[in-house]
């Protein structure tokens, strides 16, 4: 409804009003209630006398039991007014808190309703002690309803009436101030006559005024006492939230009359609500009072009172609350002198790390106005000044605040955090690589070498944020898709770092070109070039001269951070499609040749010694080095041509043969042996002859022999180096395609065999979950560091040991039945390796559901044979252990694996429930299971999963229970307590809950009349004699089954067609599929009857007790 089309309705209503009160008011009472989703009716009668006695009786709200009603009576003077609905109106579904379009619009029109009707009245009826009573009485009764539909309503109501009637308020305070100085200025001009009609017309206008700000007072009190200190701590939080908002509205709009600490205190109260959406409003009202600067000196002591509060909520678990707060402690800063001291800020800083970028942000601009934009420190204002000297003053601001950031070393969350507020100052390249070429004696002033490292990543990051456009890994979850205006933005910044970096990186390069962390950043840089400047620009001679220093650098470093980088670099720059390719390939092989020179050159000296390999240090040192330069640049090139795979190969044959071979060359002789073979791996084509691919897979399978060997290697880093490339190896291999050549693919498949699975298996249960753990010493503070450096160290290797591993399983590359032997640490080692393992879960779940179960049930089969084993010596098992603790523990986990919605993994808790019930019997003896199973105890664990169960399958479940104890059990035993505890939990809210123990102390059967009537035949057709006794005592009931939808309300279509494909896959949800020992019948599924869904779905009226959680 528009504007104009709301104003007319109202003035018909007002129109009506005038002309027949009584009923106006009646239609718009009905308005209030049918808004509320009521579709009852209102009736009213005259309240004639005010010392009526039963007036107070007749306020009541009761439930009528032969009309199935609900009604309330309340006053809303002169009326008392009857309302009366049907019961389920009380529920969670009212027009306010619907979801969608349409009744946003609604929530919205009806607002603006309640807006125009006063201002259409202000002029008119507002003020004739009627109709204002009348509604704001109405509302308040409304607002007493345990009700939560007329609760929320009516409150929304009142709270918008009061903001309507305080813009009434502001109008008429500014026409009575005119009408005041009219009457001053009238007064002196006329101050010699006694009268004069002009003087009194304006001393009865300004009476006039005063009388009706007067009666405004009279109903901003009501509904304020009457509504908002009885609704701003209800029960509901979207009624709390109402009152917060409006009462933060009322303080901006009217500060003279709000702006105190009697009305500021329930916004500062509230701060500490449970719900998010509650704080959000506080911070939201504060943000519009903190804004003004002439508000802020009325607050100081509302600041003292919960500026530690408002302090902490940046660490809001509520990520919305926490960008607010900040936001707030922003503009406190700037508008309130002093209120937030260095410890505070120290704290809010470090926000800037956070990995939830909107916080990250609103804590980047805390930080910028803070104290990288603040003119006040002059301290390290450069020398001379100079064209840079702004910059250069924030720069070493933030260099400083960098490296004083003990806790965090994540630069490009830093540089992202400041990015959208310091964005100008942060792509000044040429200020900051001026600073990094400046030298001590020429200008008398240069970075210390912290600054300098500081600074460099600090390039790193802003160039790769320009080129990029997105953030960092970790912050956000997606590459964000750039604007129209963003591209053109990123396009200029790349061509702008290009245009400057090309002529400038070479003297950064040549000048750090020792130290490796510094070389490995600026090497980076290159990367994120617009290529096409260098032959659009003409600029080739510092294309030679980027690669005269790159060359250099290879030769200096041999550690693997530089050689990657550099080998990544190379691959960026020898792009086939730029104009450049040619001059960088050429270099490129002019580099691979020369190491590959030198290393066949000391391979030959090596192979031409009597005792078959020399053990020179320094020569050994040198193969090192060389190994590691030809790997670095074998993981991005192509060196096939350089025939290295033979000789690496020789190499490492020559260690599985004699075991002399240092283990300084092993390492990188597997990683070249490794990216040889993948590269002729990938290089194999629809055209490769027989011979070739025959030849590729006997390497291959050569080289896979050559990693098991090395998995038993005394080195621990070579084993582990072997692992890690055998299981990359394996997966890479199975997933292949050969380009499309089917021939290729039979001959180069390879698939680990069991013997290879099993000695996988081994290699992490005993390098990943049965490490030594070592005694703890006395250490002194540095030894402390370093230890737990070293313990993190190990712990990252071991997470990626088991991460390649669980690529295996979770890609179907070795047997997913390996998996259980590692959910059985799931528990133990839930703070190490956690993560891993419940993503591998999820994997094998998404690929193989019932797989992925059996699996669960054999880590937990296992697990209670072991416990079991262990405690034969004692004479039974002991249900207090820490093992069998631990056992639950991980059946709890497990179960809360499945979610919430309980038909999704219908079939895989089923089968659970099925497999563990044939185990817990297996190997009974007697009939029926009567002398006690040795595994009994095993219920215990699968009882994790009841609650996981819909409730016809907990009938299902138990009725498969009873095929193996068929006849009443004397159950006055602890033994027998598994079994006990087990029927309890599926029959946990049923009515057989009652009788889970019969008088005798025997465990007696479920009642036909108040479970589910199970139809049982043998496989010829005829009832058992149990079934035909019980047939001719009582008639056959009809089946009805409880409800099968799941908590989130799913349809009964889709469970239907859900037991059907049950049907299809489980055996245990149809007929025929499973037997007990001993028994032949079989059980039927239920259809589920209406009167089954009916009974399941009928939910109480949702009412609420107002004030519940008030204090006194």
């Amino acid at each position: 409804m528009g504007k104009q089309a709301m104003q007319s309705v109202v003035d018909d209503w007002v129109e009506a009003y005038k002309q027949d009160r009584n009923v106006a008011l009646l239609d718009l009472i009905n308005f209030f209630i049918q808004c509320s989703g009521c579709q009852g009716m209102v009736t009213a009668e005259m309240f004639q006398s005010l010392h009526k006695k039963d007036v107070m009786q007749k306020m009541t709200e009761n439930f009528d039991e032969e009309s199935g009603l609900q009604y309330k009576k309340f006053i809303a003077y002169p009326w008392i007014l009857t309302v009366t609905w049907p019961v389920d109106v009380g529920n969670e579904d009212y027009p306010l808190i619907r979801t969608g379009p349409y009744w946003k619009k609604f929530k919205a029109n009806f607002c603006e309703f309640i807006a125009v009707l006063v201002q259409q009245c202000q002029c008119s009826i507002l003020y004739d002690s009627y109709l204002m009573d009348t509604i704001i009485s109405l509302l308040t009764g409304l607002a007493d309803s345990m009700v939560r539909a007329f609760r929320h309503t009516s409150t929304l109501a009142a709270m918008k009436l009061l903001t309507a009637v305080l813009s009434v308020r502001l109008n008429l305070d500014v026409n009575k101030h005119n009408a005041q100085r009219l009457y001053e200025v009238e007064k002196k001009r006329i101050s010699g006559k006694r009268t004069s009609y002009r003087l009194d017309q304006l001393e009865r206008k300004r009476k006039e005024y005063e009388h009706k700000l007067l009666e405004i007072q009279n109903m901003m009190n009501a509904i304020f006492k009457g509504t908002f200190l009885n609704r701003y701590r209800d029960v509901i939080p979207e009624v709390r939230a109402t009152c917060i908002e409006e009462i933060g509205r009322w303080i901006e709009t009217y500060p003279d009359a709000f702006l105190n600490d009697s009305y500021l205190k329930y916004i500062g109260w509230m701060l500490y609500d449970k719900q998010a959406e509650v704080r959000l409003k506080c911070l939201l009202g504060l943000q519009g009072i903190y804004s003004r600067k002439e508000f802020v000196s009325r607050m100081d002591l509302f600041t003292i009172r919960f500026k530690d509060r408002i302090v902490s909520m940046p660490l809001d678990k509520d990520h919305e609350v926490a960008v607010q707060a900040m936001k707030l402690l922003m503009l406190m800063s700037q508008n309130c002198e002093d209120v937030l001291s260095a410890e505070d800020c120290e704290t809010l800083y470090q926000f800037v790390y956070t990995t939830h970028r909107p916080l990250a942000v609103a804590a980047g601009e805390f930080l910028y106005k803070r104290l990288l934009s603040h003119e006040g420190d002059e301290e390290v204002q450069p020398k001379g000044g100079g064209k840079f000297g702004a910059s250069t003053d924030q720069l070493k601001r933030l260099i400083r605040f960098f490296l004083d950031s003990k806790l965090h070393k994540h630069v490009a969350y830093l540089i992202d955090s400041l990015w959208d507020w310091a964005g100008k100052f942060l792509k000044d390249w040429e200020c900051m690589t001026t600073l990094l070429l400046k030298n001590a004696e020429e200008d008398g002033e240069e970075l210390n070498d912290a600054y300098q490292s500081a600074l460099i990543e600090i390039i790193l990051a802003t160039v790769r944020e320009a080129a990029e456009g997105h953030p960092p890994v970790g912050r956000g979850a997606a590459k964000k898709i750039l604007s129209v205006k963003e591209k053109k933005i990123q396009l200029e910044d790349c061509t702008k770092i290009t245009e400057h970096f090309i002529m400038v990186l070479p003297r950064l390069l040549a000048k750090y070109s020792t130290d490796a962390q510094k070389v490995a950043n600026l090497l980076q840089i290159p990367q994120y070039y617009d290529l096409d400047v260098y032959s659009t620009g003409h600029l080739e001679k510092h294309l030679d001269a980027l690669l005269r220093e790159m060359k250099d650098i290879v030769a200096k470093h041999s550690d693997m951070s530089v050689l990657e980088v550099s080998s990544r670099t190379y691959y960026v720059l020898c792009s086939e499609e730029i104009a450049i390719y040619s001059q960088v390939n050429r270099a490129l092989s002019q580099l691979i040749d020369e190491l590959m020179g030198q290393l066949n050159q000391l391979l030959d000296g090596f192979w031409q010694k009597a005792e078959g390999f020399c053990t020179d240090a320094g020569e050994i040192s040198r193969m090192q080095s060389l190994l590691r330069r030809v790997a670095a640049f074998h993981n991005a090139h192509d060196l096939t041509k350089w025939n290295l795979c033979d000789k690496t190969l020789r190499l490492l044959v020559f260690e599985m043969e004699h075991g002399s071979l240092p283990v300084l060359i092993i390492v990188p002789a597997l990683q070249c042996t490794y990216f040889s073979l993948l590269w002729q791996v990938v290089a194999v084509s629809e055209n490769s002859p027989k011979e070739t691919l025959f030849a590729l897979g006997r390497e291959m399978r050569r080289f896979s022999q050559i990693c098991m060997h090395f998995l038993h290697h005394k080195d621990k880093d070579v084993k582990e180096k072997a692992f890690l490339i055998l299981c990359d190896w394996l997966l890479i291999l199975s997933h292949q395609d050969a380009n499309n050549n089917e021939e290729a693919v039979g001959l180069l498949d390879y698939l680990p065999s069991t013997s290879l699975q099993e000695k996988l298996l081994l290699f992490i249960q005993e390098n990943v979950f049965m490490g030594e753990e070592e005694e703890s010493k006395d250490l002194t503070e540095e030894e402390e560091r370093k230890d737990e450096s070293c313990k993190l160290d190990n712990l990252r290797e071991k997470r990626s040991l088991l991460a390649a591993y669980c690529k295996l399983i979770a890609y179907n590359v070795v047997e997913m039945t390996a998996a259980a032997e590692i959910y059985k640490y799931y528990v133990k080692t839930y703070n190490d390796f956690g993560d891993i393992i419940k993503e591998t879960l999820s994997k094998t779940r998404h690929n193989n559901k019932i797989q992925s179960t059996k699996t669960l049930i054999i880590c937990l089969q296992q697990l209670f044979q072991a416990h079991a084993e262990s405690h034969d010596s004692s004479g039974g098992l002991d249900f207090f252990s820490a093992s069998f603790a631990n056992m639950k523990e991980l059946a709890r986990r497990f179960s809360l694996t499945f979610g919430w919605d309980p038909v999704k993994s219908r079939e895989s808790v089923a089968m659970i429930h099925k497999e563990g019930i044939e185990f817990a019997f297996q190997g009974a003896n007697g009939v029926h299971g009567k002398c006690l199973p040795p595994n009994l105890s095993f219920l215990l664990i699968i009882s994790e999963f009841s609650n996981k169960l819909l409730k016809p399958d907990k009938r299902l479940v138990y009725a498969y229970l009873q095929r193996y104890v068929a006849e009443p059990l004397p159950c006055r035993g602890d033994e027998w307590q598994p079994l006990i505890s087990y029927r309890n939990s599926l029959l946990a809210n049923e009515d057989e809950e009652s009788s889970v123990l019969g008088s005798s102390g025997e465990w007696s059967p479920v009642s036909t009349s108040k479970t589910p009537s199970f139809k049982r035949k043998l496989s010829n057709g005829s009832l058992p004699e149990t079934s035909r006794t019980e047939a001719t005592k009582k008639a056959p009931e009809p089946q009805c089954a409880s409800q099968l939808a799941s908590a989130a309300g799913k349809s009964r279509k889709r469970l239907k067609s859900q037991e059907m494909h049950l049907q299809e896959h489980l055996p245990f949800l149809c007929p025929g599929g499973l037997r007990g020992r001993d028994c032949k019948d079989e059980i039927k599924t239920e259809d589920v009857s209406e009167e089954g869904q009916a009974e399941d779905t009928a939910e109480d009226v949702d009412v609420d007790v107002v004030g519940a959680d008030q204090d006194s």
